[in-house]
């Protein structure tokens, strides 16, 4: 069975390393000393401190579990053979919509480092997959759940 690869900029696999460490070194601890200090309390059938500080560990467990994957099999994104003005993975792309010119700016990254609240989208997004590839002053039409949304690329750093 092939597994996923996970493409992403050296400094995302670096937060989830960091996220990993902490994880494992801290709060693993934490919820195995919730634990027993909720097994102290008694009966666990109607302990609710002790069901949820199984679900926390379970959760962390399971986060665990997915980021020693993503790390596994990541991919450091190398720009180095892609032009320095066309849009790929770990370059930040800014565009304007067109007719009306409300810009806007993104950096592309692999999923596992996506972060829109930050202004950083998945290489899957529909507005990434759109992006990639294109160049410098390029009009793209971007298809959006709202619509088709015609744009201008008027910066790739």
């Amino acid at each position: 069975m092939v597994e996923k690869v996970y493409p992403m900029t050296l400094e995302g696999k670096e937060k989830l390393e960091q996220e990993l460490e902490e994880l494992k070194t801290v709060k693993r601890g934490e919820i195995i000393e919730r634990i027993k200090i909720a097994r102290s309390f008694g009966d666990l059938s109607e302990n609710s401190e002790y069901e949820s500080a199984k679900d926390e560990q379970a959760f962390v467990e399971g986060r665990i579990t997915t980021l020693e994957t993503m790390i596994r099999f990541a991919q450091i994104i190398d720009n180095d053979g892609v032009d320095q003005d066309e849009v790929s993975i770990g370059k930040t792309v800014t565009f304007v919509e067109l007719p009306d010119g409300d810009e806007e700016e993104y950096t592309i990254v692999g999923s596992a480092e996506a972060d829109p609240f930050s202004g950083k989208i998945s290489n899957d997004s529909p507005i990434a997959q759109a992006l990639i590839g294109k160049k410098l002053n390029d009009e793209v039409t971007i298809s959006t759940p709202g619509g088709d949304m015609p744009v201008k690329i008027i910066s790739v750093k």
